[in-house]
């Protein structure tokens, strides 16, 4: 082949690449439809891939892009054109009145390695997904919640009488990594029945191994986008999220758990006895409910709880450290309970906290634990058209979309002064916005997410306990304002971390200020040290607790 010969042939894949990409890229224009420009080959989400973004920004640049009529618009993922939804009323079409069309999520491990993402009930569709959200339903009723604010309280109380008594010189602390400790002893103790104190043993295994199946920071979160858009190729590559070793370390601690609770006879209102009852009646019909199943299920509890609601907490307590304002009032509503209960609150006394609930559902409308929300499309469905002028949009069987919750919740047209921490707008149209289609912070309709009481029940609890003991004071590595990282993909952080001083309360009512909790909880066993857990000891690491 002569040298010309090579020339006219790059010249010719350079021209037909340019072109190709040209035609995708006009796509929308095509159809008279507004989009979101892409990156060539990257799609919309280039710039967030290329870190020169967040993913909440491109969510506003794509909401914004379009007149504010537009019920969706135009979105690349890499050179896929897709549509994202926009208006709240079609976005409560998509969610409960044609949910029959729209019953599933995109799972992003359906044929991949990562068995515990792939089995989970996340990623699980149609009758599968029925099947388990029928099984898993009962665990969060409001007597299972009850049962667990119980443990919930016990965690919060050793977590701040353990804050409360560190030196003076040590009380300024990045936030995400104490919550963490919380979040996780909390899901041990609710989820699996183990009693953790991850203060008081930093390096206990179940939190390491819990850090690292939950870190999506950095490489992980490409590696993430990759298998979520190429699972061909990531399994080709052998790509996974979670490593075998941490794979065999969650399947390992619940099949012990199991196995310690049939020896012993113990018996727990939770998830995983849900699951060993369903089991048991499955093999009474010649099916089977396997180790990997309910490890899966157990697994995705852990996973949103531990790094999701413990982001929620940071901003939550970002937001009331530099608005002392609100963190006074907030902290007035929580002595007057105090006061009420003795310093014994209950399910009922916290549910029932106006401003804590307004704080948090105002904190889950600034910061969503996701930026957006998507579905997949069961069979061919035609959307309304997105401008007055325009036509209906078929979407063909199998294509996803996505839902711009982050979008709306910085509507000015919805919200007043959107990026203003405003608690105050869930005291006067609470119901009305939590109604309207347009505050998304756990979703919508029957794939919302199963555990949302739960989980704004533990961020009660956490605040609650916190607040009685301490104050919570900016210091010179609070980010004021708030900037969200770029290094995550698809997880919300702050770019500096979220650094708060703690200041124990010269206030502190006196039911609370020699109250020293007993960890003598109801959990099926005690962790005193997993740090040498090996794939048939777990349960020989704990002190077992009838």
């Amino acid at each position: 082949m002569n040298t010309w010969t090579i020339i006219l042939t790059l010249v010719i894949v350079i021209l037909s690449l340019y072109y190709y990409v040209k035609y995708i890229s006009n796509y929308f224009e095509r159809i008279n439809l507004p989009y979101l420009k892409p990156v060539p080959f990257l799609g919309s989400l280039g710039p967030a891939i290329l870190r020169q973004k967040t993913l909440a920004e491109i969510a506003v640049d794509a909401y914004n892009v379009t007149p504010k009529e537009a019920k969706y618009i135009g979105f690349f993922i890499m050179m896929k054109p897709m549509i994202m939804i926009r208006d709240p009323e079609l976005i409560k079409t998509i969610t409960v009145k044609s949910f029959d069309h729209f019953p599933n999520h995109r799972g992003f491990a359906d044929e991949g390695l990562d068995i515990l993402f792939k089995k989970n009930l996340f990623a699980l569709k149609d009758d599968k997904w029925k099947e388990a959200r029928t099984m898993l339903s009962p665990t969060f009723t409001l007597s299972k919640l009850k049962g667990m604010f119980k443990l919930m309280n016990e965690c919060a109380i050793d977590f701040t009488n353990y804050l409360s008594k560190m030196p003076t010189s040590e009380k300024t602390l990045e936030m995400k990594n104490i919550f963490t400790r919380y979040t996780n002893d909390v899901i041990a103790a609710c989820a699996f029945g183990i009693t953790i104190n991850s203060m008081k043993d930093p390096e206990n295994d179940f939190y390491v191994n819990g850090k690292k199946a939950t870190n999506f920071d950095g490489f992980k979160s490409i590696v993430f986008f990759f298998i979520h858009n190429f699972p061909w190729l990531a399994n080709k590559l052998k790509l996974k999220l979670v490593p075998i070793d941490l794979e065999n370390y969650f399947i390992n601690v619940i099949t012990d758990i199991i196995n310690t609770r049939k020896q012993r006879n113990i018996v727990r209102n939770d998830m995983i006895q849900i699951m060993m009852e369903a089991k048991e009646k499955k093999a009474e019909i010649g099916e089977e409910l396997t180790i990997i199943d309910i490890a899966s299920q157990a697994f995705s509890f852990f996973f949103g709880g531990f790094d999701s609601i413990s982001s929620a907490m940071c901003f939550t307590c970002h937001e009331i450290g530099v608005n002392p304002d609100i963190q006074k009032r907030l902290q007035d509503e929580i002595d007057d309970v105090i006061e009420k209960t003795n310093g014994n609150p209950t399910y009922d006394s916290i549910n029932n906290m106006q401003y804590l609930d307004a704080v948090i559902n105002e904190s889950l409308r600034r910061y969503p634990i996701g930026v957006f929300l998507d579905r997949m499309v069961a069979d061919d469905f035609e959307l309304p058209p997105a401008l007055p002028d325009g036509k209906p949009y078929l979407l063909k069987k199998d294509k996803y979309i996505w839902l711009t919750n982050y979008g709306l919740h910085h509507d000015p047209n919805y919200f007043e002064n959107p990026y203003k921490f405003d608690p105050e707008r869930f005291l006067i149209k609470g119901k009305e916005i939590i109604n309207s289609g347009y505050y998304l912070p756990f979703g919508m309709g029957p794939r919302m997410c199963i555990a949302n009481r739960f989980a704004l029940l533990e961020l009660k609890v956490l605040i609650y306990h916190l607040l009685a003991r301490c104050n919570l004071k900016p210091c010179t590595k609070t980010q004021i304002p708030m900037k969200l990282s770029k290094k995550g993909l698809f997880s919300m952080a702050s770019e500096n971390g979220f650094w708060m001083t703690l200041e124990e309360r010269n206030n502190v009512h006196p039911s609370l200020q020699n109250y020293v909790f007993d960890n003598d909880t109801s959990t099926d066993v005690k962790h005193n040290n997993t740090n040498n857990v090996s794939s048939n000891n777990v349960s020989n690491n704990h002190n077992a607790k009838m």
